[in-house]
């Protein structure tokens, strides 16, 4: 649904910035920055967002206060380093970094 109407909305409004994952435009993306080392975002790959999915599953995917993540993730931003990934929820970057998932060390 979201994507059709995107799909809609792009249609008929040539000026409108490219959409990355679920409704996060270029523009939008140059100036979301991690809240911790203001360090720039990219979207997760899906071959990431395919191996925490496996983690999930598997009972093994946590945030970083420890709680288990239990819902799906279909998209997100990793920081700049490659250390933490920020989920996307309904089209909304979660920049909370307790709810942030730790890809590697920090």
């Amino acid at each position: 649904m979201v994507d059709n109407l995107t799909a809609s909305r792009a249609s008929t409004s040539p000026e409108l910035p490219t959409i990355k994952g679920p409704m996060i435009s270029d523009a939008l993306l140059t100036l979301l920055r991690c809240p911790q080392t203001m360090q720039a975002l990219s979207p997760a790959s899906a071959e990431l967002l395919a191996q925490l999915d496996d983690a999930r599953v598997a009972g093994t995917l946590r945030d970083r206060t420890g709680k288990l993540v239990r819902e799906p993730i279909p998209a997100g931003l990793v920081r700049e380093d490659g250390a933490l990934l920020f989920p996307i929820r309904d089209g909304i970057p979660v920049l909370l970094l307790d709810e942030a998932i730790a890809l590697g060390a920090e």
